[in-house]
This record gives structure tokens, sequence and C-alpha cells, in this order.
């Protein structure tokens, strides 16, 4: 049975974090060349030396953005359901050890959420919750996917990993998409972030998008958090997993995204600084490495770096997002599992993206 997990013990992370660094001007100007870049010259794009080429880079990006997606960008909302965790993660204000009040929606107040953003324009939900069998399980999610079909053209989760059998079930309930972060691929930090809880164990996260290609969903989301550990090495190994994903369930798509740690109560302090200037390079290293993967960012990042990269190489962005449950409609002041950045209404960020020549696209298919 395939798995990522093999591919992944070919390597060494502290090799390939060398390898990157010891890339040169020359391995950049190769990479920006070549026709078909491959995760050698993605190094080189990610690599200090390409720091110099950030303004050729990012103009290569948005002409290959422009060629392949227009100028669109597609609009989507998260809908947090419920904050409840069995799991401990050091940087999430939903972890078991926080002792805030736990909150789980029920249909009629998922209902409520569903109206207001309905009403927003929004096409594209996506449904956010902690992981905690036995509240919010494959039944209580079954039961979310099936509710919101009607409202909805697509609608994707961000939750617990589950079997292959459960992704199987919310397909034929009407799921569209699953994103699921890695957070870190290197083994240990990743065990020192997650000692508690199902989530600890990094082989079966590692293989959930395995088990959702099998399932066949029409989407799968990878990414790691930066901040965690070094955000190049991270990088190379989510572009590693796309590639091998890309080739081993070739009839799914795929959306890589960019979340940075975020201050929650009582937040972590990133091991390992990414700043703005950093992240333009890596999405636009993305983009020339990748022409067809949805690139997509989230109201964590401010306004000004929000607006800057929508002509560069983002293909996807959230707006008025809240990460609490109930947070539109429901109950506003509930704990939110981190701080957002750009807290600009639908409607301004729609506006900024039509002054930029940029049209907000709120659905874009048809399922028959």
């Amino acid at each position: 049975m395939n798995s990522f997990k093999a591919v992944l013990a070919k390597y060494d992370w502290d090799e390939v974090l060398e390898s990157i660094q010891e890339k040169n001007i020359l391995d950049v100007d190769h990479a920006l060349a070549t026709a078909k870049p491959d995760l050698e010259d993605f190094k080189a794009l990610i690599s200090p030396a390409a720091k110099p080429y950030l303004e050729q880079m990012a103009a290569k990006s948005r002409a290959i953005t422009k060629k392949r997606f227009g100028n669109t960008m597609q609009m989507y909302a998260p809908m947090y359901l419920s904050n409840e965790c069995q799991n401990i993660c050091t940087y999430c204000g939903f972890s078991l050890t926080n002792k805030i009040p736990r909150r789980t929606l029920t249909d009629a107040e998922i209902l409520k959420e569903a109206e207001f953003l309905k009403n927003k324009g929004y096409q594209h939900i996506l449904l956010v919750t902690g992981e905690a069998n036995r509240t919010v399980g494959i039944d209580y999610l079954s039961n979310a996917v099936r509710l919101l079909k009607p409202y909805f053209a697509n609608i994707s989760i961000e939750v617990q990993p589950l079997d292959q059998d459960e992704y199987e079930r919310l397909v034929e309930d009407g799921l569209f998409a699953t994103l699921v972060y890695q957070e870190t691929y290197h083994r240990a930090t990743y065990k020192i972030h997650h000692p508690k809880g199902k989530k600890s164990n990094f082989d079966y996260r590692l293989e959930t998008p395995d088990r959702l290609g099998r399932a066949g969903i029409h989407k799968i989301g990878i990414g790691a958090l930066f901040g965690l550990e070094d955000w190049r090495a991270d990088s190379f190994f989510t572009a590693l997993h796309l590639k091998y994903l890309q080739k081993t369930y070739w009839k799914t798509k795929y959306s890589i995204s960019f979340p940075r740690l975020r201050p929650f109560s009582g937040g972590l302090e990133p091991k390992v600084e990414m700043t703005d200037p950093d992240l333009l390079q890596l999405i636009c290293a993305y983009r020339i490495l990748d022409e067809d993967v949805e690139l997509s960012i989230s109201t964590r990042e401010q306004e000004k770096f929000r607006d800057h990269i929508a002509h560069l190489g983002i293909t996807s962005m959230s707006a008025e997002s809240k990460t609490n449950p109930g947070g539109y409609v429901v109950e506003p002041q509930s704990l939110e599992q981190f701080e957002i950045s750009d807290e600009r209404s639908t409607e301004v960020i729609a506006e900024m993206l039509l002054k930029n020549g940029i049209e907000p696209v709120w659905k874009d298919w048809e399922k028959f």
C-alpha cells in the first residue's frame, strides 16, 4: 500500500537543510531559467542565495499565476464548530490543558452561522473543529456536512485525521476537500509540541493524505506550521509530499497553505522566525515549482501583506474569519484558537481585490 512514510524515511533533515543552505546564485539562475523546475530547483529558490532575486521571482510567480488562474481569487470562510480537544499542543488555544469554556455547536447554531456566511456571498466554507473523537467524531462531521450541503457549493474540513472508510463516508455526504497540516516534518520537534493525545502519533498524521487519496477526495490541502522548526526544511518536505501525492493520486487536486505561528492565550514564541520577505519568497518558489497547485493565505497575515501577495501567486483567500465556535453570530466572544491580523470585512476585502484588478470568485463550479 502506498505511503509517504517510506519516502520521508529516505531523507535526513539536517542533510536537507545543509543542502538548501549551500545553494548558490548559479543554482538560483538555473531554477529561474528552466522550463520544468524540480525539487533541487525548489531548494535553490527557498535558499538564502535567492534573497537578492525576490523581485525577479515575484514577477515570474505573478506571470505564471495570471496565465494559469487569470485575475481571480477564490474566496472562502472558516466556520468553527467546536473547540473541544483531547490533544495537548503547545501552540494552540484549544489545547486540552488550557482552562477554557468548551463549546460545540448544535444543528440550529450551525445553521445560524451558515445563514450569516451565505448572506455574505460565500459558497466555499471550511469546517474546523478541535480533535475530540467522542464529541466531534465521524457522526458529528457527517451530520454537519449533510446539514450544510444545501447551503454551499463546496464544503471542506480541517479536523482530526480520520480512517479511510470515514473519509469515504464524508465524500458520499458531499465533502469537497480536506486540509491536514503535518505542522512539522521533524519527528523530534513534532513530539515536543504534541506530547499527548492522538495527534502525538506522527506517522498516523503523516499518512492522512494517503488515506484521503485512496478515499477519492476531490482536493487535499497540506502545509507546515512555520515557527516550530526551520521553515526552509519544512517547506522542502511539504513540496516533497506534494510531488509524491500528485504522482500517486493524480486525479486529486492539491493546495498549500502558509500558517505562521500566531499568538494565543499563553502562546508559544517561534523557534525560527519567518519574516514577511521569507514568506513572499516561499510563496513565489511554490508557484514557480508548480503552476497548478492552489496557494492559500488566511487572515493570520496582516492587511498590508495580504494586499501585496494577492498579485503574486496566491489563488485562495479567507476574509472576516472568526476562529472560535459560533464566532460570527452564536457566541462572538468565546476564546479564539489563535489571533487574526486582518479583521477587515468581506466587503472591504472584495473591494480591495477589485481595485487591484482581481475578481473575487465566490463559486467556481457546479457539481451535477
